[in-house]
């Protein structure tokens, strides 16, 4: 006999957690440990959009049209509404945004239609993803696929899934395995909430190690005019726009990121990096730490910390064998071993990832092999990336000036950077970094 199967859900599971507290979306009901709290129509509808994007800003204006949709009110109708809910939920759980909106502070640990110890996993599993480091994101890979296989609905998961996969292929070898199910991953998430910010974040990534910087800066700043400002959206534009050669633009998407999140984290330590800001890029690195700041103190002259920081890494053993190459590359850069620098770089076929192939570029210009660094920045380019401000003012390609075959290069790298930003400032970019 065949029949369908029906989800049981306590309820619990049927709510949002946070707290002392339970939220019923279906049944319009507040609980503090048990017991039925009152709210407001109003204050209900607010809370229930703080909660479904917790620690995340919710604007003024996404507010006021959600409570009062195509009428016009004055700012003590919302300041009464968080008003009431503080002195339910505590001072403390509602932030104010200046100038933006509002963020809810208070930790939500259970969503409707996700059981508990699903939810508690995918809890987990963010946490392990936070650290960064292989082995982390191998468990966390683990936990978010635990996570969908109980709940193939659970859109969050989805993304999270794709954004540790995508990692682990671009820092383990072998493993390409994870590039297909990144993309599959991203696109499951899309495909059950298309607004869903993470996701968007997450795809960021994955277009630019294939090789589509345009497209991604594009779609994000079409989210963004469309849908409004959001910190993710703005973390993904820091990537995409300095991949396409436009570094103040990406330091600008960076800080409208923070003033919208404070904790956000974004990869402005890299557009720093390329902008020869090396004390900002030291400043910024934060997490586990590999290359950069190592590639950051040599460019100050300090090459004994740099060296001594890469051979400390280099024996750790926790190291895949991409990142190990770089830093090999690195090393031998630095103590002008010529031969085994080209030679370290040539060990590596990299199919994805543009930026790293600029960075090995950067390696052999320090010993002045020209042929390599020119075919790396061609192959860089190729994939998507430019940063002519990089050739002009990076120390590293002093001594390559003044060789035609890398004027070409650099002419090239310009053109490109002055067709992209035409077409994102006809797409309205300045509206959302400024100028």
């Amino acid at each position: 006999m065949q029949g369908k199967s029906k989800k049981i859900q306590s309820a619990s599971d049927a709510s949002y957690r946070f707290g002392d507290f339970d939220l019923s979306p279906s049944e319009r009901q507040l609980h503090r440990r048990g017991r039925l709290v009152s709210l407001s129509p109003k204050a209900f509808d607010a809370l229930l959009l703080f909660v479904q994007h917790a620690e995340r800003l919710v604007r003024r204006e996404q507010l006021i049209e959600t409570l009062w949709p195509q009428t016009h009110v004055t700012d003590a109708n919302l300041t009464n509404v968080i008003v009431a809910l503080r002195k339910i939920l505590g001072r403390q759980s509602i932030q104010t945004v200046s100038k933006f909106g509002y963020r809810f502070n208070i930790p939500v640990v259970g969503e409707p239609g996700i059981r508990q110890t699903t939810y508690a996993t995918f809890l987990q599993a963010k946490e392990l993803a936070a650290l960064r480091s292989l082995d982390s994101m191998r468990r966390a890979r683990d936990l978010f696929a635990l996570c969908v296989a109980e709940d193939p609905a659970f859109a969050a998961a989805w993304a999270w899934l794709g954004r540790c996969s995508a990692f682990l292929e671009k820092f383990t070898d072998g493993q390409s395995v994870n590039l297909d199910l990144a993309s599959a991953a991203l696109r499951r998430a899309l495909a059950i909430d298309p607004h869903l910010a993470c996701a968007h974040n997450f795809y960021t990534a994955l277009q630019l190690d294939l090789g589509e910087s345009r497209a991604a800066a594009l779609r994000l700043v079409d989210r963004m005019l469309a849908r409004g400002a959001e910190p993710e959206s703005y973390a993904g534009l820091v990537q995409a726009l300095r991949v396409c050669g436009m570094i103040e633009e990406s330091i600008a998407a960076h800080d409208r990121a923070a003033a919208l999140d404070p904790a956000i984290v974004t990869s402005v330590t890299h557009t720093h990096f390329l902008r020869c800001d090396y004390h900002a890029t030291i400043d910024t690195y934060t997490g586990t730490r590999y290359y950069l700041d190592a590639a950051a103190w040599a460019s100050l002259h300090d090459v004994n910390r740099a060296t001594s920081l890469l051979r400390e890494r280099l024996v750790s053993g926790h190291l895949s064998a991409r990142m190990a190459g770089l830093m090999e590359s690195l090393l031998s850069a630095l103590e002008g071993r010529r031969d085994e620098t080209v030679a370290v770089t040539a060990r590596f076929v990299y199919e994805r990832d543009p930026e790293l192939l600029f960075y090995l570029a950067r390696h052999c210009a320090m010993v002045q092999a020209t042929a390599t660094v020119t075919d790396l920045l061609q192959r860089a380019r190729a994939g998507g990336f430019t940063c002519s401000h990089t050739l002009k003012h990076d120390e590293a390609f002093a001594s390559l000036r003044r060789h035609a075959g890398f004027q070409r290069e650099l002419a090239e790298w310009a053109g490109v950077e002055r067709a992209t930003r035409r077409e994102l400032e006809q797409r309205r970019l300045y509206e959302l970094v400024g100028r």
